[in-house]
């Protein structure tokens, strides 16, 4: 309870730009909280769906990998189903890879969305912090200028007290939403990562699918 007072004290003492500040740390974790879910969410779907086709993968069903495909909003299942689909017009491993990048690259952004956010975020909370500094000890000074020479020492360090407080608060929503910036930009990459040695192994998959076709049609008539 003592530990709650302190805070609601620390914050009324700040001066306005505690509110602003505020505001910037509650968007930033409403961010990444968002985030945080669409990125887990993202990441067990795109598992499940490569569980489930890989099966019809390695036993050539190419036509139902390319129709489930063609149902999902998977971006793992969408990626495989571009890659097998180019497989049957082109037996080319890069015009496959190609496919199968695009649909990587059509991923990201939606991967990406609003992280970025955070990094900026925690740097203007980080200036608000400074701002509100400067112009409490403006106001400082010149209250200061004013009042009587054997209260000037008590009022200016009180005054400096409550002005660095703002640059407190910044640097506390600053911290957090820059280490929840570096923690979605490692689980997206993660993500991405999967993404492409998925790929990796479905070009190798394919590729021992026309290894085996080509022995076949090689080998003479009994």
């Amino acid at each position: 309870m003592e530990f709650l007072s302190a805070i609601i004290r620390f914050f009324q003492t700040g001066g306005p730009f505690m509110y602003p500040i505020a505001i910037v740390l509650v968007i930033g974790l409403a961010i990444s909280i968002e985030r945080w879910l669409v990125l887990t969410v993202a990441k067990t779907s795109n598992k499940k769906a490569f569980e489930a086709l890989l099966p019809a993968l390695k036993k050539g069903d190419f036509r139902s990998i390319v129709d489930e495909a063609n149902r999902s909003t998977v971006p793992m299942a969408r990626i495989i189903g571009a890659g097998v689909a180019r497989f049957t017009n082109s037996n080319r491993r890069d015009d496959v890879e190609y496919a199968m990048e695009e649909g990587i690259l059509e991923a990201l952004p939606k991967l990406e969305k609003r992280t970025p956010y955070l990094a900026t975020l925690a740097n203007i909370s980080t200036l608000l912090g400074l701002l509100g500094t400067i112009i409490g000890l403006i106001a400082a000074f010149t209250a200061v200028a004013n009042a009587e020479p054997t209260e000037k020492a008590a009022m200016l360090s009180s005054s400096i007290s409550v002005a660095m407080n703002t640059t407190a608060f910044g640097l506390i929503a600053a911290i957090p939403l820059l280490l929840l910036h570096s923690l979605l930009q490692t689980k997206t990459a993660e993500i991405v990562d999967s993404l492409e040695m998925a790929g990796v192994k479905v070009l190798n998959t394919l590729g021992a699918k026309l290894a085996a076709q080509t022995r076949n049609q090689d080998k003479p008539a009994a």
